[in-house]
C-alpha cells in the first residue's frame, strides 16, 4: 500500500501541498482529481522521488522513496510533459531502460511496439504527441513496475489506443497486483477505470472514497406530491434525509441527498409521492458538488 499522511510542500511563497492525505491499496487503480493548481502533479513528483516533502510522511509498503534506488526500480512514471533525449528512438530507449530496471521485459516491449504499430528505429522527435505517449507506455510498462504513476496519461490518444493502454494496465493490476495512481481531467474515463477516488483542492484531500461507496452515498432525486405539499398538507416529507441542496420548480422538488438508495426509499415510499425518480451522481457531478460549485453549477448538475 502507498500511504501519504499530512504531506506539505512549499515553493517560496506558494503552498503546493497543505497537509495532503492519501492511501492507495495494493492492486488497485486510484484516481486523483482536482482543479488546475490543486497539487496533483506535485504529489506524483513526490511519489516518484523527484521531490522531497517539507513535512509529513510518505511510504511504499513501509519504505521511503527518497534516495531509495532499489525501490525506484519498482516505480514507473509517465509525466504530462514527455521528454526524450535528442536523437533517441525506441530501440535506444529500450536499451537504456534495460540497464536501469532489473525486471525489464524485452518480449513485452516488442509486443507493445507491434500493438501500437510504432517504428522502433524512427526518431522519437518525428512522432506525433499521441505516438510519443504510446512510446512512453511501451517503456514504462515493460519495466514490469510494482507501482505506476500517471499524469494525464490518455491526453492525445485516440479511443482505440486508450482501450489498448487501459487493457495492459488492468491486466497488470489483476495479474501482478500492480498499484496505479492516475491523475486526469477526464472524469468520465476515470469513473470507468478507478477503484478509488481522491479529490484534491488547494493542496488538501477534500474527499477519498472507494468508487462503489462514492456511487452509493450521494444521489439526485426528483419528487412531487402534487400542489398540496406546498400548501402545508405534509409537515416534513423529507425528515430523516441528509439534504445537501434543494430547489423547487412548481410542484416538483429537486435535491442532492447524501443517503443510500435504500434510506431514501424508506423515507419517501411511505409518503406516496406522485413523482419519484432517483439517480446516482456521475464522478463529474460529485466533483462539482465537493468542490463547492456555485448555485448555477449545482442547479445545472441536478437536472
Amino acid at each position: 500500500m502507498i500511504n501519504v499522511k499530512d504531506l506539505h510542500k512549499k515553493y517560496e511563497n506558494n503552498v503546493a501541498l497543505d497537509g495532503m492525505d492519501m492511501s492507495i491499496p495494493t492492486g488497485s487503480i486510484y484516481g486523483l482529481v482536482g482543479t488546475n493548481g490543486a497539487g496533483k502533479t506535485t504529489v506524483i513528483k513526490h511519489l516518484a522521488g523527484i521531490l522531497k516533502q517539507d513535512a509529513g510522511e510518505m511510504d511504499f509498503d513501509g519504505e521511503s522513496v527518497w534516495e531509495n534506488a532499489e525501490l525506484k526500480e519498482s516505480i514507473a512514471m509517465i509525466p504530462d510533459e514527455l521528454y526524450f533525449p535528442q536523437g533517441s528512438n525506441l530501440d535506444r530507449m529500450g536499451a537504456f531502460y534495460k540497464g536501469l530496471y532489473g525486471n525489464w521485459n524485452e518480449e513485452r516491449f516488442d509486443e507493445m511496439i507491434d500493438t501500437f504499430k510504432l517504428n522502433k528505429y524512427a526518431a522519437l522527435s518525428s512522432f506525433s504527441k499521441g505516438m510519443r505517449k504510446q512510446a512512453a507506455f511501451c517503456l514504462a510498462l515493460s519495466t514490469m513496475p510494482k507501482y505506476l504513476l500517471l499524469d494525464e496519461p490518455i491526453d492525445g490518444l485516440d479511443p482505440i489506443v486508450r482501450k489498448q493502454v487501459w487493457k495492459y494496465i488492468v491486466d497488470d493490476v489483476a495479474d501482478r497486483e500492480m498499484s496505479v495512481l492516475v491523475s486526469s481531467h477526464n472524469l468520465k474515463e476515470m469513473e470507468g477505470i478507478c477503484d478509488r477516488i481522491g479529490i484534491l483542492q488547494d493542496g488538501r484531500t477534500m474527499l477519498e472514497k472507494d468508487m462503489e461507496s462514492l456511487r452509493g452515498d450521494l444521489h439526485k432525486i426528483q419528487v412531487s406530491f402534487g400542489s398540496g405539499i406546498h400548501a402545508g398538507e405534509h409537515e416534513d416529507p423529507y425528515k430523516g434525509l441528509n439534504i445537501l441542496h434543494k430547489e423547487s420548480r412548481g410542484a416538483v422538488d429537486l435535491m442532492l441527498v447524501g443517503n443510500t438508495q435504500a434510506e431514501i426509499r424508506e423515507v419517501l415510499d411511505k409518503q406516496n409521492p406522485l413523482v419519484f425518480d432517483i439517480l446516482p451522481l456521475t464522478l463529474e457531478e460529485v466533483f462539482i458538488h465537493e468542490l463547492g460549485g456555485d448555485d448555477d453549477a449545482i442547479n445545472e448538475l441536478l437536472f
